[in-house]
């Protein structure tokens, strides 16, 4: 059960905002590429809303190929993103928001162009679903790409809002030590960050995004009795807004605070309940270790129903583990093998190995046992 509470800490992070700011791409940036087998492809594009206007916070840009998705940068303020393509090939979206989460990225040889042929973009955003750019056919020759547009879509069904009113509503001189702020994220200038940020919030008290920032920060300076008051003052200054709940979901289960962590994360799906498997992975591990299976079960199913780019491979294990404890080997090791077929990392293949080896020795045990 010990691995179980690692992973649930590996999958939603400590991290939401450095990890994924930390990969970030310089947006507009160019660069001319050599002819070669392995040449180095550059991405570019820019995020809309369906009104045609840009985000008015930063958005994440996923590349799903072959069934995994991976969180390859942000936008700038603008809207705008750059990357370099194929670090990583088939790898799992780090969540989060990150994803931040890394959920099991997976560090592979340099892409091709070729490589980029089975894959496609999407810009992820809670609250909204995303077009999709198909990469097929665009890899052709060696100089940058740009992708166009990708156009974000409001979805009715959810109640949260992973942009912040307030932000729209900051004076200038707020958004500006905002902004300097996250480009101190980007190049992990912790403290400084933590300056500007502690500047908006005291220019615009009512800033939820920059609170959400600055508890981000924080955690990077290992101080979460701080990062837990700035994640409930954006909660205080925009309830709606999704980030600072999901951040207090994750110091939850940094401090494997499980009542807290299934609290926090029921709060996270009742705002959205389809944008983010990492909360149903959450709220089914708590469940687990507080020996109520059939919430477990529960919550590890749902997660599984929304997760069709397998975000979170871990929810696999997770259903394993609950079938096993519910007697259920032969679903047990369905699960098992599912989550082997999705992580390459030595540790991981090894744990579930061996918890499928024991499903199959408890089956054969409960079956001899029937059978006298």
């Amino acid at each position: 059960m010990k691995s179980l509470a690692i992973a649930c800490v590996i999958v939603i992070g400590l991290s939401p905002a450095g990890a994924q700011k930390r990969s970030r791409g310089s947006a507009g940036s160019s660069q001319n590429i050599a002819q070669g087998p392995n040449v180095t492809l550059f991405l570019s594009g820019k995020v809309v809303l369906g009104d045609g206007s840009p985000p008015a916070e930063e958005v994440i840009i996923q590349s799903i190929c072959r069934g995994q998705s991976r969180n390859e940068t942000h936008t700038d303020s603008h809207g705008n993103f750059s990357f370099q393509f194929g670090d990583r090939v088939s790898s799992t979206a780090e969540a989060g928001f990150g994803a931040d989460t890394s959920l099991d990225t997976r560090s592979m040889a340099r892409a091709t162009p070729a490589d980029a042929e089975d894959c496609e973009l999407q810009a992820s955003l809670a609250g909204f679903s995303s077009d999709k750019i198909q990469l097929s056919g665009r890899t052709n020759g060696f100089e940058n790409i740009n992708v166009g547009r990708i156009v974000l879509h409001r979805i009715a069904e959810v109640d949260d809002l992973s942009i912040s009113a307030t932000t729209a509503a900051a004076p200038g001189s707020a958004r500006k030590a905002f902004e300097k702020g996250q480009q101190q994220e980007t190049n992990q200038q912790w403290q400084e960050a933590k300056e500007s940020f502690e500047k908006a919030v005291r220019i615009y008290p009512k800033f939820a995004a920059a609170w959400f920032e600055l508890g981000n920060v924080q955690k990077e300076l290992n101080d979460f009795t701080g990062a837990k008051k700035s994640f409930e003052a954006s909660i205080g200054a925009d309830d709606k807004y999704i980030n600072p709940y999901r951040g207090l979901m994750r110091l939850a289960v940094h401090e494997l605070s499980w009542q807290e962590a299934i609290s926090t994360s029921e709060k996270v799906i009742a705002l959205n309940p389809i944008s983010f498997p990492d909360a149903w992975f959450v709220n089914g591990t708590g469940h687990f270790y507080l020996q109520d299976f059939v919430a477990a079960e529960n919550s590890a199913r749902r997660g599984l129903a929304i997760d069709n780019t397998h975000q979170v491979p871990k929810l696999e294990y997770l259903l394993g583990m609950v079938m096993s404890k519910m007697n259920n080997y032969a679903e047990a090791a369905v699960h098992f093998q599912a989550y082997l077929r999705l992580v390459t990392k030595p540790d991981d293949v090894a744990e579930a190995q061996k918890q499928l080896d024991e499903v199959a020795r408890l089956s054969t045990a409960q079956a001899g046992s029937e059978n006298k």
